[in-house]
């Protein structure tokens, strides 16, 4: 019999869908040759399943629904029997027999997921029998990856008429389910007597291959241990798709696919609550539904568990549960709802780690950044580099760490950092975990103390550098130690509070002294006004009146500069000015008359800061030695900086130009690197004295020097204020074009500083857009040392 009935309402259904052949393909799982055959009339009635899939993808209701079946139906031939020298037409496969490996039941309220499941279905769309897919699903404990490829193989189920098998492969027990044990299972779920069941894992493998020859069906292997359990119980011929679930990745698993499983996102985390609890109650305390999600890390198991929880006590405010969570020490307690416990799912991966890949799971949750090193991981276990690494990479594979994209390092998912935790407190000595924290503290205090001092350019003769810890990793250059510095950052800042605290005042201040030329490059961090505070601390415990004098003056820059709180600036140049006189450093006081001239500045009282400058320049002046003549150097700078910005632009250039004169001429003892740097912030200052004055076509040439030199000493702290003063002279000259590409970068750049100059960027690029050319905006410069 024809099919043309059918694949005529098929054609109206999917062309009033406004679907292509392709689009319902797709949605559908079928390949889009067999849609085609089916609405030509080619093939013969499609069976149930398929007419089930078309029918999903198409929204049909029941009734057309069952209409299309009806069509369907009229179209499949009928098993006739012999007659005459006639033989019989084959007849439809028979419905699939019922057996033990049915699929679990799927979660009326899964959520989410909706791209992964889009790439199985394309997967199932598009089998080559030859090449049967096998998509592994692997990632952290609680993600949710059972009852993903559970819901996902209901929903592919019609793709496979011949049947759906799961079986738990019980991967986190202490004897796993072995190869030959789970392939008698699958062959007798096929209809394989016992009697009839090879002997050997290699025999049994081959039959499961030959039966799935010619079915097309779906296998979900859930909870595989590793590699070697899988293998034998893949097909090897067969229209079919395998699904495989494991904690660990089996990247040693040749030729499969991987749909990547995230954490919720936080809307999807609130939906997946909704979903358990009801929109109501959701909706009674949106913000704390959205705490809840934040509470639980977004992690499947946890929010499930929190539903489930608030779904048992229907009178109960998500707000007092998320009270509960908002406690650390308590937060997996409260993750429990029955036997549901997120705990308890972190430690069956827990079990199955070697005792080293253990002993680095709790230490590393010692580390103070969100982020560690494998060295950081190894100082706090107390094991070699090359050990902690393999550690730390068996511990990624088991879903408990996650690596970093690009660098080498790794991190905790919030509620396995709390389990780490509570393992640590369980399992270790507290006099272990203390010397652990110590040795590691140590060390790395010893390399950011190295790694800070590679940007002295300017070292005192009489002082030896400190010894990298490891001279096999140290940092070799400038941007490798600024690459360290930042990536350790939370790491050295909380071992530097922590020596402070045990009273290791030395080794603070030397931390502290070796910090300052590497902050002047990263003005834009607020901790360097707690780095300068501890080092103050220190040296008054150790009673240094000089020390004291001199980490005053850096926490003086760190308030100017750092956390623009001028007010305490000023009270803490004062400080050390007083501290400077009682010991005779005649250097010192001249640099906190600076740093309070800056602070005064800054307070609006410009003709005291002037003021305070001159005194400075004066005290510094009257001195022959190298530092003096770098602190006049910055003192001359300053001064003339105010002095352009109360108006006085000449005589900030006559200033600037003595300042050029004396960087000329060198400072004896000094790199020229160093007196470099300093020539780039004069030019600065006198382009901007320049635009002052108007004189736009000087200004650009001496703005472009300081640019050219910042950048090229990767300075972006000082380089971007530099573009902004170019940016402006450009526009003022109607270089429009160069204008808006000097002021756009220089914008991104000082919002991500965090520099206050990114306003008058934003305000320079609207008078650019406007083509306005009126007088230049009277703006603060930067940098300065002041």
């Amino acid at each position: 019999m024809s099919n043309e009935g059918f694949a005529a309402r098929l054609h109206a259904l999917r062309t009033g869908a406004g679907l292509s052949q392709e689009d319902l393909a797709q949605a559908s799982g079928l390949s889009v040759r067999a849609l085609s055959d089916l609405e030509r009339g080619r093939s013969r009635g499609p069976q149930r399943r398929t007419v089930q899939a078309l029918a999903t993808a198409l929204g049909l209701d029941e009734g057309a629904a069952a209409e299309l079946e009806h069509a369907a139906g009229l179209g499949r031939t009928r098993p006739r029997t012999r007659s005459g020298a006639g033989s019989a037409t084959r007849p439809e496969p028979r419905p699939v027999p019922h057996h033990s490996l049915e699929l679990p039941r799927d979660l009326g309220d899964f959520t989410a997921r909706g791209v992964a499941l889009d790439r199985l279905r394309a997967l199932a769309g598009r089998l080559d029998p030859a090449r049967p897919p096998v998509a592994v699903i692997s990632g952290q404990p609680g993600l949710g990856k059972t009852a993903f490829a559970v819901h996902a193989a209901h929903a592919l189920a019609p793709l496979f008429p011949h049947g759906q098998y799961a079986i738990d492969l019980r991967g986190m027990d202490p004897r796993p389910t072995p190869p030959r044990d789970a392939l008698a299972r699958l062959l007798r779920a096929l209809g394989i007597a016992d009697s009839a069941t090879p002997t050997t894992t290699e025999d049994r493998s081959g039959l499961l291959r030959s039966l799935l020859r010619d079915r097309r069906i779906l296998l979900l292997l859930d909870n595989a241990a590793d590699e070697d359990q899988v293998r034998p119980l893949l097909p090897g011929h067969s229209p079919s798709l395998t699904l495989v679930t494991s904690r660990n990745t089996l990247a040693g698993l040749e030729a499969v696919h991987r749909p990547e499983l995230t954490l919720l996102r936080r809307e999807e985390a609130v939906e997946l609550l909704t979903r358990v609890i009801g929109p109501e109650r959701v909706q009674r305390e949106g913000q704390a539904a959205r705490d809840l999600a934040d509470l639980c890390g977004h992690l499947p198991l946890a929010v499930r568990i929190a539903a489930q929880r608030l779904a048992a006590r229907p009178g109960e405010h998500l707000g007092k549960l998320v009270t509960q969570l908002a406690e650390d020490t308590t937060r997996l307690d409260a993750l429990r709802a029955g036997s549901l416990q997120v705990r308890a799912a972190f430690a069956l991966s827990y079990r199955q780690l070697s005792p080293p890949a253990r002993t680095v799971f709790r230490r590393a949750s010692l580390a103070a950044a969100p982020d560690f090193s494998p060295q950081s991981a190894a100082l706090l276990a107390g094991l070699p580099l090359c050990q902690a690494a393999a550690c730390a990479q068996d511990l990624t594979d088991a879903g408990l760490l996650q690596p970093h994209p690009t660098a080498d390092r790794y991190r905790f998912h919030d509620l396995l950092r709390l389990f780490a935790a509570e393992r640590l407190a369980e399992e270790d000595e507290p006099a272990h975990t203390a010397a652990a924290r110590n040795r590691a503290d140590l060390w790395t205090l010893h390399r950011a103390t190295a790694a800070a001092q590679l940007f002295d350019t300017a070292p005192h003769p009489d002082t030896s550098p400190t010894p990298d810890p490891d001279p096999s990793t140290a940092p070799a250059d400038h941007e490798q130690a600024r690459v360290w510095l930042e990536a350790e950052k939370a790491q050295w800042l909380a071992a530097l509070g922590r020596a402070q605290a045990r009273g290791l005042h030395r080794q603070v201040i030397d931390t502290a002294e070796a910090m300052h030329w590497f902050s002047d490059r990263t003005p834009h961090w607020e901790a360097w006004a707690q780095v300068f505070q501890w080092a103050v601390d220190s040296a008054r415990a150790l009673g240094g009146k000089r020390d004291e004098a001199v980490h005053l003056n850096y926490l003086a820059w760190a308030y100017n500069m750092c956390l623009h709180d001028h007010t305490a600036a000023l009270t803490t140049a004062q400080a050390a000015l007083a501290a400077a006189r009682e010991c005779g450093d005649r250097l010192q006081a001249g640099w906190a008359l600076g740093y309070a001239a800056g602070a005064l500045h800054r307070l609006g009282r410009t003709g005291e800061s002037i003021a305070r400058l001159r005194e400075a320049a004066d005290h510094l002046g009257g001195q022959s030695d190298p530092e003096s003549r770098l602190a006049e150097l910055t003192v001359l700078n300053t001064l003339g900086q105010h002095l352009r910005q109360t108006g006085r632009a000449e005589e900030a250039l006559a200033i600037h130009r003595r300042s050029e004169a004396l960087c000329q001429a060198g400072v004896a003892g000094k790199p020229r690197e160093l007196i470099g740097l300093y020539l780039a912030v004069t030019r600065q200052h006198i382009g901007n004295d320049l635009a002052a004055l108007h004189r736009w076509d000087e200004a650009e040439q001496p703005l472009s020097y300081a640019l050219t030199h910042f950048q090229a000493s990767q300075m972006p702290a000082w380089s971007e204020p530099a573009r902004l003063d170019l940016g402006i002279v450009l526009r003022h000259l109607t270089r429009h074009h160069d204008a808006r590409v000097a002021l756009t970068a220089a914008h991104d750049a000082l919002v991500r500083l965090n520099n206050p100059r990114a306003s008058e960027a934003a305000d320079q690029l609207h008078q650019l857009d406007r083509t306005s050319s009126g007088s230049p905006v009277g703006h603060e410069k930067f940098p300065t040392d002041q």
